[in-house]
């Protein structure tokens, strides 16, 4: 029975958006090959656009703020190819014990 609540929960936090209204972007393909030290980051439509305030470095690691609550991007959520975009987007995970970070591709700090 614990293993059907575990699964159930699992499949919970698992929010797929692809919904085709990016298909026709010529970033899409760029957006899909997208990966960090903890795998494939999904595709733009899994991502969020962070605004300025929302993101910083400190102490050498970079931090976001997801739902009003700062969270630390681990490095090896860290995209460190060029950004061709130009916004900051993050891919998080959002699980009953607390947000994670899975990608984290940083902007240009205007």
């Amino acid at each position: 029975m614990s293993l059907i609540i575990l699964v159930s929960l699992l499949i919970g936090t698992v929010h797929a958006r692809d919904d085709g209204r990016y298909s026709l972007s010529p970033l899409k393909p760029w957006f899909d090959s997208l990966k960090s030290g903890k795998g494939p980051c999904c595709s733009v439509t899994d991502g969020l656009a962070i605004a300025d305030p929302d993101w910083e470095s400190k102490d050498g690691h970079f931090r976001v703020r997801i739902d009003n609550e700062w969270i630390v991007v681990p490095d090896d959520a860290v995209l460190t190819g060029p950004n061709r975009d130009g916004r900051t987007m993050v891919w998080p995970i959002k699980a009953p014990l607390g947000t994670t970070i899975r990608c984290f591709m940083p902007g240009s700090m205007t």
